[in-house]
């Protein structure tokens, strides 16, 4: 595998940029291979890595199709219903907990 160059953080030359630059402005890197990669450093810790992609190679972002959005939909709806009631919290149950708020934390122990 080739080695790629390095550059230090915010000494990209111009025409590279990441993948959030990227979508940032309406690209994606569509298949080509990592040009370069940016380090910054930590202290005490491994430098972040992030990979530098050629503009000019880059892709336009595919456009949601309407099933596409229909399955985003679905998806998130399913984030917000509660697996022990079974009720539309209204909003996405944290991970953290895995059921809405009020089977998290049951009246009697709000109360006590």
């Amino acid at each position: 595998m080739a080695t790629v160059p390095v550059y230090p953080w915010r000494l990209a030359p111009e025409g590279l940029a990441t993948r959030r630059q990227l979508r940032a402005m309406d690209l994606r890197p569509g298949g080509q291979d990592v040009v370069a990669q940016i380090e910054r450093p930590r202290r005490r810790r491994p430098p972040l890595v992030a990979y530098l992609y050629r503009v000019d190679a880059a892709k336009p972002v595919r456009p949601m199709t309407p099933a596409k959005w229909a399955a985003l939909d679905k998806a998130n709806a399913a984030r917000r219903i509660c697996p022990q009631c079974r009720m539309d919290s209204g909003y996405v149950i944290p991970a953290s907990l895995g059921v809405c708020v009020p089977c998290a934390y049951p009246e009697e122990q709000r109360a006590a």
